[in-house]
């Protein structure tokens, strides 16, 4: 989650079908072919902001960023950002969705690769977690657990947005699950959707907590204790 997110707006890689719809959904006019009648920097000046904003809003939050800081990171004048994004949220609901496409990207390569045992994948996704944080000196963490965070139910159109990629990513986990399951290494009575939910409820407090003492050591007992509970004794 702390990674730099340089592909935050490359396509996705393909999934199977109804995983993450959301990925889906979210897909901007500049993925694919250039719109007829814009000029050919368009989208990559509008990438480029949209990846500016990934960091910077992941490190300070949303409502304490000036839309100036984005335009000094990417170089482009403050007169040129309503070219792209008619309001600050506008902007701010592309970024969420920049980000939702990396990280259903990584998640996907994650808990999808079947060369490793199921539950052994959650290893790799801590592994690769704890790597991107501890590069970034634990300032960032999840985009959208900080975003969550600052906006909670105060802000609909966000609240809803986050939501629905959370829903995305513990459907990633839950396919996961269901491959243990058919393995045996999770008992056939767990309730999978729950599980996948749990998974998320804690991840998402661990980084915060990992940000907070500047160490990986709350993702390594939070993981621990969930793999703990889905192992058959």
């Amino acid at each position: 989650m702390g990674d730099s997110v340089k592909s935050a707006v490359r396509p996705a890689v393909k999934v199977p079908p109804g995983t993450l719809p959301f990925a889906a959904a979210a897909v901007g006019e500049c993925e694919g072919r250039r719109p007829r009648g814009r000029p050919a920097g368009r989208c990559a000046t509008r990438d480029d902001l949209v990846q500016a904003g990934i960091g910077i809003f992941t490190e300070q939050g949303f409502a304490s960023t000036g839309i100036d800081a984005v335009l000094r990171e990417v170089g482009v004048p403050k007169g040129s950002f309503y070219h792209y994004f008619a309001s600050k949220e506008e902007f701010g609901l592309a970024v969420i969705d920049g980000y939702a496409r990396h990280y259903d990207d990584k998640l996907a390569r994650q808990f999808g690769d079947a060369r490793i045992a199921p539950l052994d994948r959650f290893g790799g996704f801590l592994v690769e977690a704890r790597r991107g944080m501890r590069k970034h000196g634990f300032r960032k963490g999840c985009l959208v657990g900080n975003l969550g965070q600052e906006f909670g139910c105060a802000h609909e159109m966000f609240a809803k947005r986050l939501a629905a990629v959370l829903k995305g990513w513990q459907r990633v986990v839950g396919a996961c699950l269901r491959e243990a399951q058919a393995a045996g290494e999770l008992a056939a009575t767990a309730d999978v959707d729950k599980l996948a939910k749990l998974f998320w409820i804690g991840w998402e407090g661990a980084v915060m907590r990992a940000r907070l003492e500047r160490s990986s050591r709350p993702l390594d007992i939070f993981m621990e204790f969930y793999l703990a509970q889905l192992r058959p004794t």
